[in-house]
């Protein structure tokens, strides 16, 4: 264990200061908190500023990550009760999808030792209440999206713009729009970044590698928590990945399942199976009609890739601007509000607010006669009536 809180100092000696929206959303008092999310969305760090910034005086804390090649000849549960026994407080582990048992023992701490608090991350393929253990009554859940428009301004250039919930930005759009010009000038210089850069922390080691630190992350979420989580083989990861090139060459995808089970080779059932995986994973997104009920083979009437940086990362031909900006409007909306395709217009919210999203000069008759209809316009700052510009949106976390 020692050895655990000497990489722990480590770690924290060097921890980014600059914090992600969520940290202060979570009510770090429950006994048992899980964070799923996007690999490479900051729940590492997350954990950590949380330990050095946030915890009592007298709080003893431990950060373990669980694919530490201690756990290979050390089990998660003897390692909580010499914890406590010194007078642990605080377990903090980390990617707890790379451990076979850790939903069981995750709950036996948490039956065993009732004065310590434990948070644990995962990836957000995991199912946190399918384990083999019940952490259903025990366990509180967040998710953490990648960043948003408002955060990537934030991480760049240390700008902290308010946070604005979907109905202020539907009633005082203009007073909002003007409020962030005023300390940002130029947001569409920076909404433009963003699209292509701006989703995930490691903007800010090295530009220049970017897309390439993307792809590998891409790499692998298929080839490693595909097999960790669903325990896909090789060869399957690699269906699925061919499966994925297919989609971002012609996003956004409306998915014909026989013409896209014989390209690929690959039965009806695995293929959307596969589709479903690569949702859960944060790389592509499901949409359905409202009036559609989804079943666990149900395929979805229409796909797009999870945010506009895996369009620019994956296939820079497929980054059209129109397929952008749908990108961008549903990666924000997406596990903030329930999000569906329209019947006239592109998007309907929570099943109350339909959207068309397009351009400066985007017309308003697809929308016309319709409650709640708003059309969303890039490459404008400041909008009219039911015309927002699209970068508000960005500043919904």
């Amino acid at each position: 264990m020692e050895k655990l809180f000497s990489l722990q100092e480590k770690f924290l000696a060097n921890v980014f200061t600059k914090e992600r929206y969520l940290i202060s959303k979570i009510n770090w008092s429950n006994r048992l908190i899980a964070i799923k999310g996007a690999r490479g969305s900051g729940k590492t760090t997350l954990l950590l500023q949380q330990i050095k910034f946030y915890l009592p005086k007298d709080a003893e804390p431990l950060y373990a990550s669980l694919d530490n090649m201690y756990f290979l000849e050390n089990n998660l549960i003897d390692l909580a009760e010499e914890f406590v026994l010194q007078g642990g407080t605080h377990l903090f582990l980390d990617e707890v999808h790379k451990y076979p048992n850790w939903s069981r023992e995750i709950k036996l701490i948490y039956d065993q030792f009732p004065n310590l608090k434990t948070v644990f991350t995962s990836s957000s393929m995991l199912e946190i209440y399918k384990g083999e253990s019940d952490l259903s009554r025990r366990v509180v859940p967040y998710y953490l999206k990648e960043l948003s428009f408002r955060e990537f301004v934030y991480f760049k250039i240390d700008k902290k713009l308010p946070v604005l919930n979907l109905e202020d930005i539907l009633i005082n759009h203009k007073e909002n729009a003007r409020e962030i010009i005023k300390q940002l000038k130029t947001p569409l210089k920076y909404f433009k970044e963003y699209l292509e850069y701006g989703n995930y922390p490691y903007f800010l080691e090295d530009l220049e590698s970017y897309d390439i630190k993307l792809i590998q992350t891409i790499n692998l979420i298929i080839e490693s928590d595909l097999n960790t989580v669903e325990n896909i083989t090789y060869e399957d990861s690699r269906k699925i990945k061919k499966l994925l090139v297919a989609i971002a060459q012609s996003v956004p995808f409306t998915p014909n399942i026989k013409k896209l089970s014989e390209r690929l080779g690959i039965n009806r059932t695995f293929l959307i199976n596969a589709i479903k995986l690569l949702n859960r994973a944060d790389l592509v997104m499901e949409l359905f009609k409202p009036t559609k009920g989804v079943g666990a083979l149900t395929k979805p009437e229409k796909l797009y890739l999870n945010n506009t940086n895996l369009i620019f990362a994956l296939d820079k031909k497929q980054a059209e601007i129109g397929t952008l900006r749908e990108t961008f409007f549903a990666n924000q909306m997406k596990h903030i509000h329930k999000i569906y395709l329209a019947e006239k217009g592109d998007f309907i919210i929570n099943k109350k607010y339909t959207f068309e999203i397009g351009g400066k000069n985007k017309a308003t008759k697809q929308i016309k006669g319709i409650e709640n209809g708003f059309v969303v316009r890039d490459d404008i700052e400041v909008g009219s009536l039911n015309i927002i510009p699209i970068y508000l949106f960005g500043f919904m976390y």
